[in-house]
């Protein structure tokens, strides 16, 4: 019998306007381009009004959900502080939390990045290529943002490194 490793599940959490979306979108971009079994959910909550965001991004050999079940979560990547508590229920014990402190954000050409800057971050952790991290960028991003996303992903990459 063939054994399947478990998926990994990724949570999202920030608010309104943070990118939350655009991240997860990102991600899953990236690991379908590795060839797997991805599945996303959103949950926008009052989103258009500042309020919580969270996205949820599996992936792996087979996936069958979109949602990461509590207590399941590899990986919490917080892009504001405050959302630790609201989504404390997805961690187990072993769960990596990536929060916006890691990432200097004078560091950045424009605050809008810090969830490009997160995902360079998360990426020190995950199998998926730099070429496939930066091919998902350039897919999501317009022209003119581009090189100041690719430069906060790289800066997220350095801080994972150091």
């Amino acid at each position: 019998m063939e054994t399947i490793k478990p998926a990994t599940n990724i949570v999202f959490a920030g608010l309104g306007g943070q990118g939350v979306l655009k991240a997860s979108d990102i991600l899953a971009d990236a690991a379908l381009r590795m060839g797997w079994d991805v599945k996303k959910s959103e949950l926008h909550g009052m989103s258009q009004r500042g309020g919580s965001v969270t996205s949820d991004v599996r992936f792996g050999e087979r996936v069958l959900s979109p949602m990461v079940p509590l207590g399941e979560a590899d990986f919490l990547v917080l892009l504001v502080g405050d959302q630790l508590e609201p989504n404390r229920h997805y961690m187990k014990p072993s769960t990596v939390v990536l929060a916006p402190a890691a990432i200097p954000v004078e560091l950045l050409l424009h605050p809008k990045s810090l969830n490009i800057a997160l995902l360079g971050l998360l990426s020190h952790h995950l199998e998926i290529t730099r070429e496939h991290w930066l091919e998902a960028i350039r897919a999501h991003m317009p022209e003119k943002l581009l090189e100041m996303n690719i430069r906060a992903f790289e800066l997220g990459c350095a801080r994972a490194a150091s």
